[in-house]
């Protein structure tokens, strides 16, 4: 195909190529947010040469501003003000006749997306219909206006618009509406990420309630993902799907709970990266494979140039009878979860309307009403033009559950995923995090759920870092309060907003004594520096507040996947310190910002790395001398700082008491270490404006918590008192 630029140049936007200028090559128009590409969205490069739709000078191609649809279609009431058309941030006022009580949103927001904010509004009046008047969405029709027992309602969209949800609605005997509420979107009309999070239905779960994926341990669960990678998906498109599938199966990983997994890209063909079969009997495909399946999966555009939609599904139906065929019993009991990634056309294969039938009928077991909560099919709209007319029909229509989305591109889906998975029944789970911050406080303590500040309202300068390492108890260090001080003047900050006003009582190690040197020359002796402070009584757990792991537990070995009865204590360890500088990181607090900052060092661990290392407070410190350097800085420190091999972030003043932290995978961190003392104060008596880098002669000393696990087994896991204790391991 040929460029013809002056019939496809772009008025207010531009365009980009999938695949230069070759046959199936597509042309993808480009426009500033609140505006959509007119009157093409794309075009396709053809064998002949030419492109569909052909381009033409008038109307010339340009970017329109996006309109939302006609909201003047309410019923017994006015709408203010009155338009020929509603664009962006253009504002809606609804009022009902006397008479009527508004039901819905008094005002309406066009968005960015061509949706209005806000739910339906609708005027209606007390009557003796058994369902309520369900409205009518903006740009639609309605047949009907009787609302008793079987009475129907049937929509239609306004000319240029489609409509997704229910064609049909029925008034039933429970008074509630069959199907889905109606809704007409343009084609440049996408949902969010929060209105997907919203919406999504309870795919992976014990119960019917909610509207999330719940994830449960016990649960038996199958969930077959397929990725288009036809010439009519972009290539960026495809590298950010996969990505929030990784994401996805990493995250549904962390809960402990191991899914069966077929995952497999499609285009005139099927490409199987991951064999649900595989995951049958006592091989079963660790998450690590699967991982590694989809690196290495090559996207060739080139050679995916038309798209078999139905050869996939026919491909999940193949092994779903394997498995029936194979135990029956136990295919029973699996729930099905079927998440497509498409643009919804197809151009060879034929429907898989069928095929989805024949799907829902192996699961149903000719029994749809029991059976119906076992199969899931969702599909998720990718692409820069998608043919919902196509996808509609695929999808599982369940009364009030959505399985169908428009994602505008696929770059907030893993921030999506997120959000639709309930943990609610893992909030026990040990260092569980989100992987991403936006930069924002509310981000961080999202990423860091396990962080706390400590201050002392009995001093004046007191404050600490802690971490929290149960629902009842803080992890500190013991430098951080005197003899002196009193339980019940600490306050304790933990997630976005949990205050807690006085603890139970400070737990300081029976050795920590910072004058036991004090005869020797050594004015402040940091050994065994840590404390716990327990607080009367848990904190409530949540996705901004969560316990981090810590070493030599069992939650710390389903954390890191060590499985087997006689895990042991040094399996950990050798996991967690298996590179002679292993990279760690803690929370500093940047005041020019005034918000919490990741900095990241790495500790010495080699025996050669560690006594470089540590000599240094020989010539630092007041007191250390190289003969009793070792009697100072003892075997119970990690050490970070200086400028070799790379330059490490130091901690501040404010920062004691801080997790020394791994993230061993994306989504668990397990606490390695308390920050208890440095050589130099490079941040001049507090925190640092930004991150403060090492000098070559600064050193950072840590305890390592695999040499303080007798004191923490003590109180942690002491199994006799009013608060859930942690397992240890025996050794």
């Amino acid at each position: 195909c040929i460029t013809m630029d002056g019939k496809m140049g772009m008025e207010g936007g531009n365009y980009t190529l999938t695949n230069k200028l070759e046959y199936a090559s597509i042309l993808i128009y480009h426009c500033p947010e609140g505006y959509y590409p007119y009157p093409a969205l794309t075009r396709s490069c053809l064998k002949s040469g030419t492109w569909k739709p052909a381009p033409r000078r008038r109307p010339l191609q340009q970017c329109k501003m996006i309109e939302c649809p006609n909201p003047l279609v309410l019923e017994s009431g006015s709408v203010f003000p009155v338009q020929m058309q509603y664009f962006v941030n253009n504002k809606t006022t609804y009022t009902c006749y006397s008479g009527y009580s508004l039901r819905g949103s008094a005002s309406r927001v066009c968005q960015v997306n061509g949706k209005w904010s806000g739910g339906t509004p609708i005027c209606s009046r007390d009557c003796e219909d058994r369902c309520a008047d369900p409205g009518i969405p903006a740009g639609a029709r309605r047949s009907g206006s009787s609302f008793g027992i079987d009475d129907k309602l049937t929509y239609r969209c306004d000319e240029g618009l489609h409509l997704l949800g229910s064609k049909t609605r029925v008034c039933q005997e429970s008074g509630q509406w069959t199907g889905t509420e109606p809704k007409c979107y343009y084609k440049h009309t996408y949902d969010t990420a929060l209105e997907i999070t919203e919406a999504f239905g309870s795919a992976i779960r014990e119960n019917q309630e909610g509207k999330k994926i719940t994830i449960d341990k016990a649960g038996k669960l199958n969930i077959y993902i397929a990725m288009d990678i036809s010439d009519s998906i972009a290539e960026d498109e495809f590298d950010k799907a996969r990505n929030a599938v990784k994401k996805l199966i990493t995250k549904v990983s962390s809960f402990s709970v191991s899914p069966n997994y077929e995952i497999l890209f499609f285009a005139s063909d099927v490409l199987e990266v991951v064999n649900i079969i595989d995951f049958s009997g006592d091989k079963r495909k660790p998450l690590e494979e699967v991982l590694a399946d989809l690196d290495n999966f090559k996207y060739d555009g080139e050679d995916n140039v038309g798209t078999n939609l139905n050869l996939a599904f026919k491909t999940i139906l193949e092994r779903m009878a394997i498995q029936k065929q194979r135990n029956e019993m136990l295919f029973r009991e699996i729930h099905h979860v079927l998440i497509f990634f498409t643009d919804g056309a197809y151009n060879m294969g034929g429907s898989p309307e069928n095929t989805v039938a024949k799907i829902r009928e192996a699961v149903y077991m000719n029994n749809k009403e029991e059976r119906d909560k076992y199969l899931d099919v969702y599909v998720f709209g990718v692409g820069s033009e998608i043919f919902d007319e196509d996808i509609v029909p695929l999808v599982t229509k369940r009364n009030d559950e959505r399985h169908y989305f428009k994602v505008k591109d696929t770059t907030e889906l893993e921030k999506t995923f997120d959000e639709i998975i309930d943990e609610s029944k893992v909030v026990g789970l040990c260092g569980l995090h989100r992987n991403y911050d936006g930069g924002t406080a509310d981000t961080i303590r999202q990423r860091y759920p396990w962080m706390a500040r400590i201050d002392n309202t009995d001093r004046t300068v007191s404050k600490c870092m802690g971490s929290l390492v149960t629902r009842r108890f803080i992890l500190t260090a013991a430098h951080c309060f005197k003899f002196e001080d009193q339980a019940d003047k600490i306050h304790v900050t933990i997630g976005k907003n949990q205050v807690v006003n006085g603890a139970l009582r400070i737990i300081l190690h029976p050795d920590y004594n910072i004058n036991g040197k004090q005869n020797e020359g050594i004015k402040e002796f940091y050994d065994y520096d840590i404390a716990l402070i327990e607080l009367k009584k848990d904190v409530d757990v949540s996705i901004n507040i969560r316990p981090i792991c810590i070493p030599c537990t069992e939650e710390t070995s389903n954390a890191l996947r060590l499985v087997g009865e006689a895990i042991t204590c040094k399996q950990q360890e050798q996991l967690l310190f298996k590179n002679p500088l292993e990279e760690v990181s803690f929370i500093s607090y940047d005041k020019k910002e005034q918000m919490d900052q990741r900095s990241d060092a790495k500790l010495k661990l080699q025996d050669q790395l560690r006594d470089d290392c540590i000599k240094l407070a020989a010539t630092q410190v007041e007191g250390i001398t190289p003969l009793n350097l070792k009697d100072v800085v003892t075997d119970n420190f990690l050490c970070t700082g200086g400028r070799q091999p790379t330059r490490d972030n130091v901690a501040c003043k404010g920062d004691s008491g801080g997790a020394v932290f791994k993230d061993y995978d994306e989504y668990r961190t397990i606490q390695v270490g308390v920050i208890s003392w440095g050589t130099n104060d490079l941040c001049h008596g507090g925190n640092s404006d930004v991150k403060q880098e090492s000098s070559e002669n600064s050193r950072d000393f840590h305890i390592n918590l695999f040499k303080v696990v007798p004191f923490l087994k003590k109180y942690l896991g002491d199994g006799t008192k009013d608060y859930e204790p942690l397992v240890f391991l025996e050794n």
